[in-house]
């Protein structure tokens, strides 16, 4: 009888324990907005995983016009910070790499990294905003 107790305990047990629910990491549909006045950025690459794995999460998005949006390109996981890198007049520019470590995921959306040139002298590029555009589609 102390047996089926103790079994009946560990069953009521286990069965209350719920996990905790959270998001998925991904996938993440991204695209970036170029919001320079006058300068093409050209052969466009994002990298969003920063120094996380980089399979599945560097993409190659073209060319980017002045105030247009890239096509949206699909990652394993993207943050609030990406690593972008383009080519201006010849030149190669960069955010620089970023450190996800401490960073939220994203999640399964579709989001807008929106990108600026923040020092024409050093080519740095920076990103001045990152949109949630809308959930993914199943």
């Amino acid at each position: 009888m102390k047996k089926f107790f103790f079994i009946l305990l560990i069953l009521i047990t286990a069965a209350a324990c719920k996990k905790t629910k959270f998001e998925p990491e991904g996938p993440t549909d991204v695209r970036v907005r170029n919001m320079q006045g006058a300068e093409v950025f050209t052969d466009v690459v994002i990298n969003t995983a920063g120094v996380r794995d980089t399979v599945g999460n560097v993409r190659s998005l073209g060319t980017i016009n002045p105030g247009e949006v890239s096509a949206y390109k699909r990652v394993k996981i993207a943050f609030s910070k990406a690593e972008i890198t383009a080519k201006i007049n010849g030149e190669i520019f960069s955010t620089g790499p970023v450190n996800s470590t401490y960073m939220d995921y994203k999640g399964q959306m579709k989001i807008t990294y929106e990108v600026y040139i923040s020092n024409m002298t050093n080519k740095i590029l920076m990103i001045s905003n990152v949109i949630p555009e809308a959930p993914l589609e199943p």
